[in-house]
């Protein structure tokens, strides 16, 4: 027994205490040699194991009898990633904001009990202040956290929203924007709670909406909407149309079931499309620069991939929803309009 202990310490000094990493065996790069790469695959996170740092005993523990793989990710619908190094996960399967804390190697949850617990959590994302705003299907409304989890208020009510599923927030204006599946509209709140306006109805002409899901604020207060129009329509912050791009298909920058949006630092806008199983990037303008992502469970593949959030850094998350997982990506260079795709998006 001695020896073996001794064993397992050798091991322990060599790989260190932190939580596991998930470096792919090769470098995934997009587009493929020899053209200049873009886009990188970093690693994947789908359980607390990823980003937990252990003490020695509990290592020596999981060396001797086995990881016990810690809390799983089941259905993460809604992703949201902060400068601080948390990225909150909404997860349909285990009806709650999984908290996976990267810098200080910690996890923890949000929504378990009391006037938070949480129901059918789709939507999250986090303002300046480090408050979380969480869209619940079931309860019908918006529920609001502090950095630490703490319920602090719900936003909407039965009387108003029907499914809400995306949330955004313009830090600037203090204001809220959710996106109501089945009202086929965007409703709008302060950080109070306080409703300001809604806009949008059930169309195909502009301004309209069929079943929005995912949405976005860029630092301009421009709104991004996707939805089963099988476009990206862009308003501004009162919910004026400025613009869309996107219409159904296979070629390219067409859509089938367009899902998660963002914008990076360069202004480039990242579209999840779910039935793709990948992410298409567009210029301002609307113009397809580049995609990637494949289906599969491997690294940097995806299997009905949903939400969508870019941080400070330009790393790009994405929940892979069948696989289980968070998959991490990084922006890595300017994605030139004069490029051309290589293949397919479908």
């Amino acid at each position: 027994m001695k020896r073996v202990l001794l064993v397992v310490l050798a091991m322990l000094i060599l790989t260190g205490c932190g939580g596991k990493t998930k470096a792919p065996d090769r470098d995934l790069i997009w587009p493929a040699p020899p053209e200049t790469p873009r886009i990188k695959f970093l690693t994947s996170i789908d359980s607390s194991e990823d980003v937990e740092k252990k003490g020695w005993g509990e290592r020596i523990k999981a060396a001797l009898f086995g990881d016990s793989g810690g809390a799983k990710l089941v259905k993460p619908y809604g992703v949201s990633a902060t400068p601080d190094g948390r990225i909150y996960v909404a997860d349909s399967g285990w009806r709650k904001i999984l908290v996976f804390d990267t810098l200080q190697g910690r996890f923890s949850m949000i929504g378990v009990d009391g006037p938070g617990a949480l129901a059918g959590p789709m939507g999250v994302t986090v303002d300046k202040g480090g408050r979380v705003y969480v869209t619940d299907t079931i309860l019908r409304k918006c529920l609001v956290y502090d950095q630490e989890g703490r319920f602090l208020m719900s936003i909407g009510d039965l009387n108003r929203l029907e499914r809400p599923v995306g949330v955004a927030v313009n830090d600037d204006l203090k204001q809220v924007y959710i996106a109501d599946t089945r009202k086929h509209q965007i409703f709008v709140y302060d950080f109070e709670g306080n409703f300001l306006f809604e806009f949008g109805k059930r169309g195909a002409e502009d301004g309209e909406f069929n079943f929005p899901a995912n949405l976005f604020v860029d630092a301009a207060g421009k709104v991004y909407v996707t939805d089963l129009n099988f476009r990206v329509q862009i308003f501004d912050a009162a919910g004026k149309f400025l613009s869309k791009f996107g219409n159904v298909g296979t070629g390219f920058g067409q859509f089938s079931l367009p899902k998660g949006v963002g914008v990076d630092s360069q202004g480039h806008i990242y579209v999840v499309d779910s039935r793709f199983n990948n992410v298409q990037i567009f210029s301002p303008e609307g113009q397809l620069l580049l995609f990637f992502g494949e289906f599969g469970s491997r690294d940097g593949q995806l299997w009905l991939p949903a939400g969508l959030s870019i941080d400070d850094q330009d790393r790009i998350y994405i929940a892979d929803q069948y696989n289980h997982r968070i998959n991490i990506f990084q922006y890595i260079g300017p994605a030139e309009k004069n490029e051309k795709p290589e293949e397919s998006p479908s």
